[in-house]
This record gives structure tokens, sequence and C-alpha cells, in this order.
């Protein structure tokens, strides 16, 4: 995943530290990511989240709000409403590269922002929040008994996620008169809300609210037992595919044609965990896969192994090559499915020394009113199977490393 980084002049006219994830292909849509309260662009949701839009074509634009992350500024001196106008001038610096988004994306207040700025994005066409307040006002039951203490002086420090952060009285008074019913009501944009029900920091009930208040097109999907971050790699990773499986309904997907005689698209492995063995695989914009090792070996067991695939390839590749033929000859077969198995054997060479071979045991079922004739016919055809020749075969394959 390529990265541009640079900065953009906020409400205050301090600079805002971007991060703009880009395809490694065309560029299909974009997106704008609002991060949740004190938090960065650079919370772990967010960068799976925008890892995963940008394997489907979609670019993703994060930023740390005023005076958070790497972004100029007192954070002190941010309201709600702030947040909402430093959302619309991301919006606008894309659009200035022909990149408005179609996709908005927000994380706690930062999904309520998302809805407020939506009004100021009129090329957006699907908004998306992740355990976001209906009540921006809500984010204070963090502050405990500092409330009284920032409306004296005008300013305290507040713990949050064990870090002191500096709040000023402008920012209770502004969240105190926000309110997202109208925002909701003239919305005008495909809503999705993403929510856990065992939020400890923002009630569910927030969601129904958001949902409610929301005309349709809207869709409402748990999160299931995430956390409030969504700090569980999982859960990101769920969030993460629900958001590219829904958003792709309401934006424009479609690649540009290739041009006549280009070869396949490239598939694409990239490690996902260095920790681990977990790796995202994607053909083109449209397919994406896991692969890994079991727990034995390493891994986390969340994707097929290597060996795994290269036997999907095989089964695959003989079921398709029965159908077609039995299509052809236009034969009463129902149904096939073939079942394969992989191991390394110890084999004898032609030196007399002992060597590992791959063998691949298949089995094919195939169902429908055949005869005999037909079934060892169909078994023969089998053997043509473009990846069976290819396994048989000495294949070569050409490394190189690039800079």
């Amino acid at each position: 995943m390529a990265t541009e980084r640079f900065t953009f002049t906020g409400h205050s006219g301090d600079e805002l530290a971007a991060r703009l994830d880009l395809p490694e292909g065309p560029i299909l849509a974009t997106a704008l990511f609002a991060h949740c309260f004190t938090c960065s662009k650079d919370i772990p949701a967010a960068r799976r989240i925008a890892s995963r839009l940008a394997n489907m074509g979609i670019a993703v634009l994060r930023f740390d709000f005023t005076g958070l992350g790497h972004s100029s500024g007192e954070f002190a001196n941010t309201t709600f409403s702030s947040n909402v106008e430093d959302l619309s001038l991301a919006a606008a610096e894309l659009a200035k590269r022909d990149m408005g988004p179609e996709l908005l994306i927000g994380h706690s207040l930062g999904g309520a922002a998302i809805i407020a700025a939506a009004e100021h994005v009129p090329q957006a066409r699907a908004v998306v929040t992740i355990g976001a307040p209906f009540d921006p006002e809500h984010v204070t039951h963090n502050f405990g008994g500092a409330v009284e203490e920032i409306k004296s002086k005008g300013a305290a420090e507040v713990q949050l996620g064990g870090r002191p952060i500096k709040i000023g009285a402008g920012f209770l008074e502004d969240v105190a008169q926000s309110r997202l019913e109208e925002a909701l009501r003239h919305l005008n944009k495909s809503l999705l809300v993403l929510h856990a029900p065992l939020d400890q920091t923002v009630g569910v009930e927030n969601a129904t609210q958001i949902f409610v208040h929301a005309k349709h097109p809207k869709s409402f999907i748990t999160l299931c037992d995430a956390d409030h971050l969504i700090t569980r790699e999982a859960d990101a990773e769920y969030a993460a595919d629900v958001i590219a499986a829904w958003s792709s309904k309401y934006l424009d997907l479609r690649p540009p044609a290739p041009p006549i005689g280009a070869p396949e698209g490239v598939l694409r492995v990239r490690e996902a965990d260095p920790n681990g063995y977990l790796q995202d695989i994607n053909l083109g914009h449209k397919f994406h896969m896991q692969a890994d090792e079991p727990v034995a070996y390493g891994g986390t067991d969340k994707g097929m192994t290597p060996y795994g695939f290269l036997s999907a390839g095989l089964g695959a590749c003989t079921s398709m090559t029965i159908r077609m033929y039995a299509r052809r000859k236009k034969w009463p077969m129902t149904h096939v499915w073939v079942d394969v198995k992989h191991d390394a054997m110890h084999a004898q060479d032609a030196d007399g020394g002992h060597s590992k071979i791959d063998r691949f045991v298949r089995e094919i079922h195939i169902e429908g009113d055949l005869d005999e004739e037909q079934r060892a016919r169909l078994l023969e055809i089998a053997d043509r199977c473009p990846v069976h020749k290819t396994l048989e075969s000495a294949a070569e394959i050409e490394t190189r490393l690039v800079d």
C-alpha cells in the first residue's frame, strides 16, 4: 500500500498532518476517515480499515485533528464544531486533487463529527459510523469530576486512555449545543451504523438513536463483543470487511478495462502480522483472502495454509474442467465435487537415494445419470486440468528483488 504524507491548513490556521493511503492500482473511489476523540490517525483500527479499503481500490485520507498526533495547534482550544470544520477542510483538500471523498467514515466522536460534516461534502454518497455517540455531549461522561473545574477555570486536565488531555470550557459549551437530529434527517446519503452491544464507553443505545433518526437506505450491524477502540485485530478486520462489502453497493468500484491482450492481474501477498505468519492476499480489487499457518506452527489459523491454497487450485481446476467437458458433451452430470489431500512422501530417486516428493490425492465425486464409460472418460479428463499439468511438469519460477 503506497502512502502519501502531507499537511493542510486547519480551521485555526494550524497545519494538520495527513496520511493518504493509496491503492496499488487505479483509484476507484476516495474515503475520508475521522478518528476517535483524543486519538490519532494511526490508531490500529483506522490503519486496518484503511489498508482493507486501499486493497479494494479506495484511497483513504486520515489526519490528526488540531493539537493531536503530528498536527500543530492547541487541542484545548478545539471544539466539536472545529473538528467538523477540519473535516470539511480535509474534504476540500481532497477535492483540489480531484479526489473528493465519496465515502465518509467516523469512529466514536469522529463518527458524530462525520455525520455533522456530511452536508459540506456534496460528492459523498455513503457514511459509516463506528461506536459513535448520538449526542456529542456524551463524551463529557468520561471527564468525571473535572467538568466543574473546566467550567470554573476555563480549562483542566482530564485523564483519557491513561494520559492527561487538556480540555477547554469552549469544548463543553459547544458539545452541549450540538445535535445530530437535523443532520441525520437531511443526510441524503446511505448510512451504515457499526456498534458493539457491550461497548462500555458509548452505549449501544446511541447506535439505535442514530439509526432511528436517519432515513433509508440505512444498515445496522453489530460488532459483537468488540471494545470501543476496536483494539483486537480480528474485530478490526471484521469491521473492515463489512465496510468494504457494504460500500461496494453504493460506490462505483468498477476498475477500468485492461488493454486488449493484457495479462491477468497481479496477485499480491502482503504480510498482515509481522509477529506471526498471517498474510493478506489480493487479486485486483475484487478478491481478498488470508493465508496463515496453524497455531502449532506459530500461526493464528486465520486462513488456509499455502499448501491449502495449492490444493484448492488443483481441486477447483479439476471440477471446472470436468464440468466444461460434460457441458460440451451435453451429458446429464448434475453435480461434481473434488476432495484433495496433500502430503510430502518419501521416494527413491534414480540414483538410489531417498528424497521427499509432494503427493496430491484427488477423490472425484460425480452425480448424474451417467454410464460407466462416461464416468471413466470424465476421470481421464480430470488429468487434463491445467493446474494438474502444471504440477506434473517442471514449472519455471523467476524471482526478482524489487527496490
